[in-house]
């Protein structure tokens, strides 16, 4: 019985001949590999001195605080496509936001931060990472914790996802979100998923009694990680209020305008 070998050995020259075909195979899998090692180490929160690229231990919330319109679910995708390019499983969780407008955000932001790569490299990593990604909505009325357990042990049982980490877009903190977020936090700690929230802040407001946004005033020992974009000039900084490595040198990112992805500026 004949068996189809990738090389093909030659005794007299002692050499092993590979088929064209597996060297092509071969390469591509490897610059593939190689982009998205690139992109890790890209990582945007390492420059706001997280020494991990964990960045939240299990079970642990990081809010991402700013305006309306000025990058928080551009920077939430971003956190979320590093945990991709890391294998780990995402659920984004979008409350009134479908899951096609969802899906573009990933498209344009992943687009964004590969657009100097071949084109080729890109499609076949962008197939390979869309594995670990899932999206779940609700509408923001709708929305409550024992819901979300339900749904996600629907997901878990049936063995369709198995998240990692949680992006959670769209909680109103301008109302009352305590008994949420206290539910919130104890389902990541049973299932010992780090979770992102984005927080919508508003121009001219006072900062609470911890010093931090009044969004989180009370509650921000729930946080391990607070990230502020606050526009300065034509720019948009990026700010650890909390969490950060105070002991590192100091570093100041900022969000391209055109693009809403982080660039950084050494002070």
């Amino acid at each position: 019985m004949s068996h189809k070998q990738i090389g093909v050995s030659d005794p007299q020259r002692n050499a092993v001949f590979i088929p064209h075909s597996a060297n092509v195979i071969y390469l591509k899998e490897r610059n593939v590999a190689m982009l998205r090692k690139d992109l890790i180490l890209r990582n945007p929160l390492r420059l706001l001195d997280h020494e991990t690229d964990d960045i939240l231990p299990a079970g642990g919330f990081g809010a991402v605080l700013a305006c309306a319109g000025v990058g928080k679910t551009a920077l939430m995708v971003q956190i979320a496509l590093n945990a991709l390019l890391r294998d780990k499983n995402v659920l984004h969780i979008s409350l009134n936001e479908p899951v096609h407008k969802v899906s573009l955000w990933y498209e344009e932001v992943f687009r964004n931060i590969t657009q100097s790569y071949e084109l080729h490299e890109m499609n076949e990593l962008w197939e390979t990472i869309l594995m670990h990604r899932f999206i779940m909505t609700f509408q923001v009325d709708g929305f409550n914790v024992p819901r979300l357990k339900e749904r996600l042990t629907d997901l878990t049982a049936q063995s369709i996802f198995f998240p990692q980490m949680i992006i959670l877009d769209g909680l109103p903190f301008d109302k009352p979100v305590n008994l949420i977020l206290t539910d919130l936090k104890a389902l990541a700690t049973d299932y010992r998923l780090p979770v992102w929230l984005a927080v919508r802040t508003h121009h001219h407001e006072e900062f609470g009694s911890d010093g931090l946004p009044i969004q989180i005033d009370g509650i921000s020992e729930l946080f391990n990680v607070a990230i502020q974009l606050q526009p300065e000039g034509k720019e948009v900084l990026v700010k650890a209020l909390k969490g950060g490595n105070p002991s590192a040198g100091q570093t100041n990112l900022y969000l391209d305008p055109s693009t809403l992805l982080i660039k950084d500026k050494m002070v």
